[in-house]
């Protein structure tokens, strides 16, 4: 098979920061545009200088920065009026941005050409001749968006092509086929590029909305139909449903469909690249993203994990570290032993794979699983039973006595109170504290009681706090569960408790949060001497 060479178009900085939510600031945008070009990416759409002041002085500010591989790309529409294409002020804005490319969208949909704009069709297409010459006589590398193309090509295939051509009249270096909203569906995709390819003899593009849930199919389908330039985003951010995900894209062209770049792709920064612009843009991650999630490459069932362990191809698609993500057991009620051999392992504990021990270790968790705990999300709490059955953990201190006041009147004001009575080798603490509620003020006398004895927990910070209700039919006497993610700052953890008393759930994960950071400073102790 021909090895087929193709142009990596981000538009993240631009179509991306339409989405919900997001929000970039100049410095964000210069410190994305920065991995974007480490990365690989040829082309990167930094937003529309026109439209308003952020993205002109992001423009500006570009400039000063050196940019080894990739070319920046101003964004805009054509020309408003016939008449005016010189003097257009969105023109203007994209020659005074100086990028070497320049992306211009144009109508290719009859309706949307009468409707949006009350032009005919003679007009229409003399707009996008001109706007791309326009760009193309003072210097630019342009690429035409052709806004609407699929819907427009099944409404009227002759009105459609007819402006692609203008825009290859004019000059273009790049013809885009934009599904802008999003619902075409693959065979739609084909049959219309096949139908292009015949009348443009200029690089065809494809950018594509995730409205229907294909734009990554639709893609790697126009792709494989002679596309040789893909527009995307990271994480797939965009208006509505998003882009095309350039991280989903981007694998699949290179392992799976022989596919190369201009500058060769470091895929094992792929899962870095995605989770730190996930940070700058303040989103969470999602944890069931291909090739890049903390659950792409998780295996939960007994069954599975069995067989991974033996040969890992057996239920992963690809080698995870290609892409800079990592193979993870999950530890449940569908666990076998396979799961409790493998993270025993992990954590650098030695178990006989065929032992007694294996199987009742199963059978505690699944028992605790039945009772509503859940430990592939709390894997802290799980090695803490782990090592307990191993006799190597301990609890560092022990609950006497405790009670907990809560107190609230009609203006809404409320405080809480926290009795503890803590015994740590034979020495009793007793304290109190106070809170913004009563779990808070739990904690807060947990570690009043314990610091004397453990000061090194002052840097644990409790940083997420889940109750989930299990039993939704038993009301108010419902179990909950509680999964509590602490940090030290240096590395998190996660716990987990369950109980019909939201607090004794909490105490539960609180607990197993200090105990595991206390069992893991004492082994790095032992190790140094």
């Amino acid at each position: 098979m021909k090895t087929k060479l193709i142009e990596l178009f981000d538009t993240t900085l631009r179509d991306g920061t339409q989405g919900e939510a997001v929000s970039l600031t100049v410095r964000d945008k210069i410190i994305i545009a920065k991995k974007l070009d480490d990365f690989g990416i040829d082309i990167i759409e930094g937003g529309w200088p026109g439209s308003n002041p952020r993205d002109a002085d992001f423009f500006q500010k570009i400039k000063k920065v050196k940019l080894h591989h990739a070319q920046m790309c101003a964004f805009g529409s054509t020309a408003r009026y016939l008449n005016k294409i010189e003097t257009d002020a969105n023109l203007i804005a994209l020659l005074e941005a100086e990028t070497p490319y320049v992306s211009i969208f144009g109508k290719t949909w009859k309706f949307h050409s009468e409707k949006s704009l009350g032009l005919t069709e003679e007009q229409n297409a003399e707009l996008i001749y001109k706007s791309v010459k326009f760009l193309n006589d003072n210097g630019r590398k342009v690429i035409f968006d052709a806004e609407h193309f699929f819907d427009g090509y099944k409404d009227d295939p002759r009105f459609a092509i007819r402006m692609l051509k203008s825009a290859q009249d004019g000059g273009a270096d790049v013809i885009t086929l934009c599904d802008t909203n999003g619902g075409a569906l693959q065979h739609e995709i084909k049959s219309a590029l096949e139908e292009v390819k015949k009348l443009i003899y200029k690089p065809i593009g494809i950018h594509v909305h995730n409205d229907g849930d294909l734009a990554v199919a639709n893609s790697l389908t126009a792709v494989e139909c002679g596309a040789t330039h893909v527009q995307g985003t990271i994480n797939g951010v965009g208006e509505r449903c998003g882009n095309a995900n350039l991280v989903s894209i981007i694998p699949n062209l290179l392992l799976k469909m022989n596919c190369k770049t201009k500058k060769e792709i470091l895929l094992t920064q792929l899962t870095s690249l995605s989770n730190s612009i996930s940070e700058i843009m303040n989103l969470n991650p999602n944890t069931r993203a291909a090739f890049v999630g903390k659950s792409a490459f998780a295996h939960k069932g007994g069954v599975h994990v069995s067989a991974v362990i033996k040969d890992s191809r057996m239920y992963e698609h690809i080698n995870p570290a290609i892409v800079g993500n990592a193979q993870r057991v999950l530890v449940s009620d569908l666990s076998g032993q396979s799961n409790i051999k493998y993270k025993a392992k992990e954590f650098g504990v030695d178990v006989d794979e065929v032992s007694e021990f294996n199987k009742k270790l199963v059978k505690h968790i699944k028992e605790l699983e039945y009772e509503g705990y859940q430990f592939d999300g709390a894997e802290a709490s799980f090695e803490l039973i782990l090592r307990s059955e191993t006799n190597e953990f301990t609890p560092f201190f022990k609950a006497i006595d405790s009670r907990i006041y809560t107190f609230f009147d009609e203006d809404r004001h409320n405080k809480a109170e926290a009795v503890l009575k803590i015994e740590v080798n034979g020495e009793v603490e007793h304290t109190a504290a106070e809170g913004d509620g009563p779990v808070n003020a739990l904690d807060n006398a947990l570690r009043k009681a314990l610091m004397r004895f453990y000061p090194e927990i002052a840097k644990i910070k409790l940083v997420d706090y889940k109750v989930r209700v299990l039993d939704e039919k038993d009301a108010t006497a419902a179990k909950v569960r509680v999964l509590i993610e602490s940090s030290d700052g240096e590395s998190t953890w996660s716990t987990v408790g369950v109980s019909t008393n939201i607090i004794e759930a909490s105490w539960q994960a609180l607990c197993d949060g200090l105990n595991y950071k206390l069992f893991k400073n004492s082994v790095k102790e032992r190790i140094a001497f």
